[in-house]
């Protein structure tokens, strides 16, 4: 019996693949990120006060979930920083941003409301980045068309 090929991207189920895989096929595909529902989650968790309230596994699973995203949000925001001369200010900022974003999202995740803030900050840096990259990308000619309706 043979095998559907889109079952291959959910096996075999371990408790990191189908988030990674998902990703990794979105970003194949060139899907477009979801970033409306992962804003809100950011900006919820980020407000998080007091003590801890949900269970660690929870805490566990939405780590996972910003971790995945923001390694999607890091392939856009790399994908776009190559087409930027070597040296120009906004390809060094980001590379930085995605050194330190490499760095804090290879580190075991810790059942916590701190480490979910953490990756929390650290995926909205990265939108912030992608969104000024974006800007860029636009070009001399989007910036000046801006600045004509912005005097008149």
């Amino acid at each position: 019996m043979r095998r559907r090929p889109e079952a291959m991207f959910f096996a075999p189920f371990s408790r990191r693949a189908p988030t990674a895989r998902l990703r990794q096929v979105a970003i194949a595909l060139g899907l477009p990120l979801d970033r409306e529902p992962h804003t809100r989650l950011v900006r919820d968790a980020i407000a998080w006060r007091g003590p801890e309230r949900l269970h660690p596994h929870d805490y566990d699973h939405i780590a996972l979930q910003l971790t995945g995203h923001a390694n999607a949000v890091a392939a856009e925001v790399r994908h776009r920083c190559a087409a930027l001369p070597l040296w120009a200010e906004p390809r060094v900022l980001a590379e930085l941003l995605l050194e330190e974003a490499e760095r804090r999202l290879g580190q075991p995740r810790l059942s916590t409301a701190r480490c979910v803030q953490m990756r929390a900050r650290q995926l909205r840096a990265l939108y912030d980045r992608l969104d000024h990259l974006t800007t860029v990308s636009r070009g001399p000619e989007h910036a000046s068309r801006c600045g004509a309706h912005a005097g008149s």
